[in-house]
């Protein structure tokens, strides 16, 4: 499988939107950046550039952060997150793989 390509993971929405969406003001939406929370990409000028995908993670940054969770947290919660996907996501592969191996199931076909 490829790289997520959906509308949702798109980068196409500039801070001052953001900002708007999720009601945070913009030095926050950077300091999450900073916290190494969110990643937009940027624009040839350097402008961020973010995702639906970016804006939900803010929202949940954001209620997180309402109930007392500080950033070092919130960042833990999102490396074990990724992890356990990428996990899975082997898992899931090597699975594949062995079902194929047993029933002789070429890759090209």
């Amino acid at each position: 499988m490829g790289e997520d390509t959906s509308y949702k993971s798109r980068k196409v929405i500039t801070i001052g939107v953001v900002s708007e969406l999720t009601g945070l003001s913009e030095r926050q939406i950077r300091y999450y950046e900073e916290r190494k929370l969110i990643f937009p990409e940027r624009s040839e000028r350097g402008n961020r550039k973010y995702s639906f995908s970016d804006v939900e993670t803010l929202i949940e940054i954001a209620n997180k952060r309402e109930e007392g969770v500080r950033t070092y947290e919130i960042r833990q919660d999102m490396i074990k997150k990724n992890n356990l996907a990428k996990d899975e996501k082997l898992r899931n592969k090597m699975l594949r793989g062995q079902i194929n191996a047993r029933f002789g199931i070429q890759k090209n076909q």
